[in-house]
């Protein structure tokens, strides 16, 4: 038996293979970057993604909403290293690219109560 081949002596390439769609790819990384972010601000939207998969690499750009004052690039930093390895995990793919767009900045001075007054 070569190496590659299954008992059968079928090569690898001839058995098959597994294709994940871009967009299970990007539901993944959404969900990787909201686990990192550990909350939505308030008012703000969940994370968004959009991926490109060439064989068995993906690149991902995250558009998300955050909290202001706050360590917006610790916070990038965090959701750029999570969702990599979150979509390695369960992919199976490398990232070498996690592009974070932050699309908005949510500030508690100016929340607006209930009766539309500043906080």
């Amino acid at each position: 038996m070569t190496q590659g081949a299954d008992a059968q002596g079928i090569e690898a390439p001839e058995r098959g293979a597994t294709t994940i769609a871009d967009r299970v790819v990007a539901k993944i990384a959404a969900r990787a970057a909201r686990e990192a972010l550990g909350r939505v601000p308030e008012g703000g939207s969940v994370p968004h993604a959009t991926v490109t998969v060439h064989h068995d690499h993906a690149r991902v750009r995250i558009s998300l909403e955050l909290d202001y004052p706050s360590d917006i690039g610790a916070q990038c930093g965090a959701v750029r290293r999570h969702v990599a390895q979150r979509v390695e995990a369960l992919a199976g793919m490398e990232v070498p690219e996690v592009a974070v767009d932050v699309e908005r900045l949510h500030s508690v001075h100016t929340r607006r109560g209930a009766q539309g007054r500043l906080r």
